[in-house]
């Protein structure tokens, strides 16, 4: 049986197929990209659009309304424009941060990219993602872009998500395995 998440994900990924088909056709990928980056910051910072893209209560009209009142203010071009409105017609608003997603992996796999999920205790600086970036594309022989988050349970150090792949250099792992290796000892 398939879960809640893995059905999202197959929905969003057919909207993010359609719309990378389209936008590489009309050689609009980069703007595309940069729409949706836009209205991912719009979905992160604001708890009622969130609500908007969840709620069941509100009326398909009516989110297609507010979907193309926010495309026309934030300024969004035509295919993310007529993609809001079509997945708000069809009740899926709730699959666009999946989406998102979806459509930045297809970019990053048709221009060669990889994407590396940084999590690091504190927020790392510019120069600090970039040192990271240089050393994981030279290791790689890839371009690499960096996905950063915090978690301030890591006491310091950094886990590298590649794939499947993990690099943990967190404090807190090696604290784990100190201690691991202190009761083997006893």
């Amino acid at each position: 049986m398939a879960t809640s998440s893995s059905i999202v994900a197959q929905i969003a990924g057919r909207y993010a197929a359609a719309l990378f088909d389209l936008a590489k056709e009309q050689g609009a990928l980069d703007a595309v990209a940069a729409d949706l980056d836009g209205l991912s910051a719009m979905i992160a910072e604001s708890a009622d659009l969130r609500l908007l893209l969840r709620s069941p209560l509100v009326r398909r009209g009516d989110q297609g309304r507010a979907m193309a009142a926010l495309a026309m203010a934030a300024g969004l071009g035509p295919l993310v424009g007529n993609l809001l409105r079509l997945v708000a017609r069809n009740g899926r608003l709730f699959t666009l941060p999946a989406l998102i997603v979806a459509f930045k992996a297809r970019l990053a796999a048709e221009r060669g990219e990889r994407t590396a999920h940084v999590t690091s205790a504190q927020p790392l600086s510019d120069s600090q993602q970039a040192k990271l970036k240089a050393e994981l594309s030279r290791l790689l022989g890839a371009d690499v872009n960096i996905d950063p988050s915090v978690d301030d349970s890591l006491l310091g150090g950094l886990v590298v998500r590649l794939g499947s792949r993990q690099i943990d250099g967190s404090l807190k792992t090696k604290l784990d395995r100190l201690a691991v290796a202190m009761k083997g000892n006893g």
